[in-house]
C-alpha cells in the first residue's frame, strides 16, 4: 500500500494532481469497483479540506442509491432530477452550488452542509452514478475544484470496470 500524505499548497492544480496520482496507484491494479470507490472517498476525505461529506450515489433502478463514502449517514435513495445529485444525474452536468440553501429542491441530509460540488460519473453516454462533496463552509467549491474534480472521475473512469456494478 502506497503512503498518502496530506499536502499543504495553496496551487490546487498541483494539490489535484498529488491527489489523482494518489488515485491511480490506488485503483489502477485493483478490479473491484466496491474497493476503488471506498479508497476513492477515503482519499478525499483524507486530502480535502473543509468537507464534512464525500461519496458516491450509484444509478440504479432508476434512481441514485448510496455508495461508498465518508462523513455523517445519508441518505440512501435520490429521485433523478431532485436535490444537487439528482440534478447533476439528470442534466449529466456537474453542479457547482455556492450555497445549497440557493438551491431550489436541496436534499439536507447534513444539516451543517452550505455548499457543495456533484460530478456525474458517465461511461459510453450511460450514466453510471455521481461524486458528492459536501462542505460547512459557504463557496468552498470553485471553477479549479469542478476542473480538477472532473479530472478525479475522469481517472476513476479510466481504470474501473463499472461492468459489473449494477
Amino acid at each position: 500500500m502506497q503512503q498518502i500524505k496530506k499536502i499543504k499548497t495553496d496551487d490546487k492544480k498541483k494539490f489535484y494532481n498529488y491527489v489523482n496520482l494518489k488515485l491511480t496507484g490506488l485503483i489502477c491494479e485493483e478490479p473491484d469497483w466496491l474497493a476503488n470507490l471506498s479508497n476513492a472517498s477515503a482519499l478525499l476525505w483524507l486530502l480535502l479540506d473543509d468537507i464534512n461529506w464525500v461519496g458516491f450515489y450509484l444509478h440504479k433502478n432508476n434512481e441514485l442509491v448510496l455508495g461508498p463514502f465518508q462523513g455523517k449517514p445519508a441518505c440512501t435513495h435520490i429521485e433523478i432530477g431532485r436535490g444537487v445529485c439528482g440534478t447533476a444525474a439528470e442534466s449529466l452536468e456537474t453542479q457547482l452550488v455556492k450555497d445549497v440553501h440557493d438551491f431550489p429542491g436541496h436534499i439536507a441530509c447534513d444539516s451543517a452542509s452550505k455548499s457543495e460540488i456533484v460530478v456525474p460519473i458517465v461511461r459510453d453516454e450511460q450514466l453510471i452514478g455521481v461524486l458528492d462533496v459536501d462542505s460547512p463552509i459557504v463557496d468552498r467549491f470553485d471553477e479549479e475544484d469542478k476542473v480538477y474534480l472532473e479530472r478525479f472521475v475522469a481517472t476513476l473512469n479510466k481504470y474501473m470496470d463499472w461492468s459489473n456494478i449494477k
